[in-house]
């Protein structure tokens, strides 16, 4: 009844020119034919899309040649021409600011645990930090958080936001946490041991981050389960390259910074 084998060749590449392009438009709703992952297309740059389900759950996909299911038929996704006519985005997602000249700065401050953490919040946000005029300095941990909120001196129009990593119930971070009680001070924080981990695992094409042994140390039992033959310092340049907007970094994470963000440049 039919002609040939229906089965034969790759369904998935039926010949040149025959697998319609599509532009990855917000709101549209496609299959990823591999996974079957299904969900809104919420982000797209030149090299992948990113889709969420209607659990909100959220996943990135190469832009591969008919990758994906557009009501049951396969499809090629591209980036949307239109995308660069609108306004410019910056990495937050905010609306850039043309030819802007960085905000004289303000009293207030956002500190952070690590070179790391400042590092990634200067990637995504430091557009926004320089038109709102916000510094962000890093501590090389929380030990000493009470003496340094003390030495800063919060008050109404100078305020102080830390960001704390692995801020959790029971943690050492939260007991030192709840010793800042100064209104002026916002102490917020995500869970993860290292901010290493707020990079979404599909970004680095790695499928979780992987779980240390207490006694080992955290960079180190990650790398060594990774596979990857390199020193911390390499492996937190090749994570930050791979970031690129804050779709590639976990929601735990850019709601804090926000709330960071506000906190501080709220007018008293």
């Amino acid at each position: 009844m039919y002609e040939g084998d229906v089965l034969a060749g790759n369904w998935r590449r039926p010949g040149k020119g025959k697998i319609p392009k599509v532009p990855a438009e917000l709101e549209l709703v496609v299959e990823d034919a591999d996974s079957g992952f299904c969900g809104a297309v919420v982000a797209c740059d030149k090299e992948a899309v990113t889709l969420e389900d209607r659990f909100g759950k959220r996943r990135l996909f190469p832009l591969a040649p008919a990758a994906f299911l557009l009501e049951g038929k396969p499809v090629t996704l591209v980036r949307p021409e239109a995308a660069s006519t609108g306004p410019r985005r910056s990495a937050s997602g905010s609306i850039a600011v043309q030819g802007l000249r960085a905000r004289v700065a303000r009293e207030s401050r956002i500190y952070v645990e690590g070179v790391h953490d400042a590092a990634l919040v200067e990637k995504i946000w430091g557009h926004d930090l320089r038109v709102e005029g916000v510094v962000v300095e890093y501590l090389e941990g929380v030990d000493d958080l009470p003496a340094i909120v003390a030495e800063f001196g919060p008050e109404p129009g100078r305020r102080l936001g830390v960001l704390v990593d692995h801020l959790v119930p029971g943690s050492k971070e939260s007991r030192i946490a709840a010793e800042i009680t100064s209104p002026d001070v916002l102490v917020v924080g995500h869970p993860y041991v290292d901010i290493w981990q707020a990079v979404k695992p599909s970004v680095l094409r790695i499928p979780g981050w992987p779980d240390v042994p207490r006694g080992v140390p955290w960079k180190e039992g990650v790398i060594a389960a990774l596979g990857w033959r390199m020193e911390p310092a390499q492996a937190w340049r090749r994570i930050l390259g791979a970031v690129s907007t804050y779709t590639d970094l976990e929601p735990e994470l850019l709601g804090r910074v926000e709330e960071l963000i506000d906190f501080v440049t709220e007018t008293p």
